[in-house]
Parts: structure tokens; C-alpha cells; sequence
């Protein structure tokens, strides 16, 4: 395997300063949503600082919950976010999307006249429509039904706002304030809290929406966004890579865990039974399934198909690089001391170096992470690592 090129010490501590942070999650639109297994912005943005510069186009093959993505905008770098996950990119988009007056008033005016009136004791039957997707799963059992009911009423309320990004935007406040009171909670949510959350975080997204564009506005070139929703293998065909011929300084991103697998799409709900609501709340088909979004069946006990997985993306990955360019990764393994050296291996038949300082890598603890291991036995997948690799 080839051997490891030294970055400076300076960098490699900044990269684990900014890893190993602990601080709630803040700033600009990051807070819209709890999506699983999110990185901090931090690390993000100490990554994008380290290994790019303004103007720099940056890649995130993986983009999650739109962390990286969101964090290289108000950093004033142009960005890609591709994932195959259809809420991802539901999320990622509403994060990015600015409103203009017309649709803040009337967003304003859904969370100030509608909210008040959501409530249980409506008819069913203008909502019939609403309840009847099979996204609703497990939301008819006792701590779901009411705030599903309400749920609906949010979702038949849209069509009286103007466009379909406000109408997205209001989504996502449905979205996340549904997690809130169902994904995990062990104790009721009444309707009164419903409401009120409802109200008072549609003030503060909007805010953090404003603080967003006035940090994009604060660079001479209006940064952009590409976002896709498909498979990290197909990223290099991409317009912007394959028409344009443009390429990626940077890639930062946390890809599918070996032997870890993430509830990426659904929610638990009443003792832990899996709803898949956030598509039914965020208008998006799951298209994939939970094998599609860990590159390979939870129940596989090997990881032969994430492995020729990993590989396979990992390459058209490369191809989005420059010959310089940088990828910085977080990963976490059900078993690292056999699968972080064959990961390893797929990034070296990719095309790239590892970098490091002093031949160490940056491991951090990772607590309160939702998320199941394959493998029948103790884990440490509650450990990350942090992998810094060169192209070429």
C-alpha cells in the first residue's frame, strides 16, 4: 500500500480541532432539520478553509442533510451536493433556496393564521387524500395519530401559499417539527406544543434563512449550488463535470459506513417501529430503500457489496477532482481493524494518497448516534475517523 505523504502539523490539527467538536449545531440554515449521522459545520467549514479558496468549486458526493453544501456557500466556494436519497435532497434544496418578500409574508401568514386552526377535531374527508399514503405507516398507532391528523391538515393548507418554494419551505417546518414530536419520543406530544413549535420555528428558519443570504451576498461572485439526487457512482456525469469540464478542488463529504447501517430515511416511532413519514411530509417518493442508502442489505452480515460499492463510487469521485484536489472524509467502521485497511485499499485503486502529519490519524467518539450494525457483535462504530487523501 502506498505509503502516507505529510501534510503540516498546523493543518492536521485544525482538521481534529474542528472534527472532535462537541458545540451544538447553529448558524445560518443548518438547524432545519436532524438528518442522521450529520457532521458538524465546523468541521466542514475547517476542511473547505484548509484545502480550497474562495471561488473553488466543492464537491459532496454524500451530502446528507446539506452541511458541507450549505457551509461552502456561505463560504463563498461553489458547490455540488449529490445523494441518492430523495429527502436529502429535498432538505439540501429548501436550505439553499431564498425567498424572496412576497413568499416570507405569506410563509409568515401560514405560521400566524393557519397554525392556530390545525387540529384533530377537523373532518377527515378534505384530508383523505393526505392520510392515505403508505408513507404514513406506524402514524396510526397511539402517540402518532393525533399529530398525524394535523400533519395533514399542514400539508392541505399549501396550496394557499404562492409558490412551491414557500410551499417547500413550509414543508420542512412540518418536517421538522414532526421529528421533533414523534421521531424517538418516549413521552406524548400534545397538539398545543404542536402548534406552538410550529409557530415559533418557522420564525427562527426564516432567520436563519435571512442570515444565509446575507452570507451569500457578502461575496463579489454570488456562489452557486448544483444539487442532484442519484447514485455518487454517476457523479462524474454530472453536467457540470461531463459537459462543462469543470473540476472539484475539494471534496468533503461522510460516505455509507461498512457494517454500520443508518436509518437515513425513517423515523422511529411507538417502541421503536419504523415509519417512513418524513417522505409523505417532504412530498418525495423513497425510491431506493434502506440497502440503496448503506451500499448493501442491513441484514448482509458481510460487506463484499459495500466494498465493490465503495470502490465503484470512489472512482467517479476521482474523476470529479482536479489532479490536486483533496477529499477529506469521516467514516466510521462495524469492525476497523479489517475494514478500514480495506478501505484503504479502494481509495488507493481509486487514484488517491492518503495525507497525514506524523503518521496519525484523527479518531473521534461520536455519541447519541442512531444506527444499527450489521455485524452480531460489539462494535466501535461510535468511533469515527477522519481520512485526508490527495488525487494522484
Amino acid at each position: 500500500m502506498t505509503a502516507q505523504v505529510r501534510i503540516s502539523q498546523s493543518l492536521a490539527n485544525k482538521i481534529g480541532v474542528a472534527a472532535r467538536d462537541r458545540s451544538p449545531i447553529v448558524g445560518y440554515t443548518h438547524n432545519f432539520y436532524r438528518y442522521p449521522a450529520r457532521f458538524s459545520p465546523k468541521f466542514a467549514a475547517a476542511a473547505i478553509e484548509c484545502f480550497s479558496k474562495p471561488g473553488d468549486l466543492v464537491c459532496e458526493p454524500y451530502m446528507g442533510g446539506g452541511t458541507a453544501v450549505v457551509q461552502a456557500l456561505v463560504m463563498g466556494r461553489h458547490v455540488v451536493g449529490n445523494d441518492l436519497n430523495s429527502l436529502s435532497s429535498f432538505i439540501t434544496k429548501v436550505k439553499v433556496t431564498p425567498l424572496n418578500r412576497t413568499e416570507i409574508n405569506a410563509v409568515m401568514a401560514w405560521a400566524e393564521n393557519v397554525v392556530p386552526t390545525l387540529t384533530y377535531w377537523r373532518s377527515r374527508r378534505p384530508l383523505t387524500r393526505h392520510l392515505s399514503a403508505p408513507e404514513t405507516k406506524n402514524l396510526g398507532l397511539v402517540r402518532g395519530r393525533f399529530i398525524k391528523k394535523v400533519i395533514a391538515a399542514g400539508l392541505a393548507s399549501l396550496g394557499e401559499l404562492p409558490t412551491r418554494d414557500a410551499q417547500d419551505f413550509v414543508r420542512c417546518v412540518l418536517l421538522r417539527v414532526s421529528q421533533w414530536a414523534l421521531d424517538g419520543r418516549e413521552t406524548h406530544t400534545s397538539l398545543a406544543e404542536f402548534r406552538d413549535k410550529l409557530s415559533s420555528d418557522t420564525v427562527q428558519m426564516l432567520a436563519g434563512l435571512e442570515s444565509f443570504v446575507d452570507a451569500l451576498e457578502s461575496h463579489k461572485m454570488r456562489p452557486r449550488s448544483y444539487l442532484n439526487t442519484g447514485d455518487a457512482g454517476d457523479i462524474d456525469k454530472m453536467a457540470i463535470f461531463a459537459q462543462q469540464g469543470r473540476r472539484a478542488r475539494l471534496a468533503v463529504s461522510s460516505p455509507p459506513y461498512p457494517g454500520v447501517h443508518v436509518l437515513y430515511h425513517r423515523w422511529q416511532v411507538d417502541g421503536r417501529r419504523e415509519t417512513p413519514a418524513p417522505y409523505w411530509i417532504a412530498g418525495r417518493k423513497d425510491g431506493e430503500g434502506s440497502a440503496f442508502y448503506n451500499f448493501g442489505d442491513r441484514r448482509e452480515q458481510g460487506t463484499i457489496t459495500y466494498f465493490s460499492n465503495s470502490l465503484r463510487t470512489l472512482r467517479a469521485i476521482r474523476n470529479t477532482l482536479a489532479d490536486d484536489g483533496v477529499i477529506v472524509q469521516m467514516v466510521a467502521f462495524g469492525d476497523p481493524q479489517t475494514q478500514l485497511p480495506l478501505y484503504l485499499k479502494n481509495m488507493e485503486e481509486a487514484g488517491f494518497r492518503e495525507l497525514s502529519a506524523s503518521g496519525k490519524r484523527i479518531w473521534r467518539q461520536v455519541p447519541h448516534r442512531k444506527w444499527h450494525a450489521a455485524l452480531q457483535k460489539k462494535t466501535s462504530s461510535s468511533k469515527e475517523v477522519v481520512l485526508i487523501h490527495r488525487a494522484g
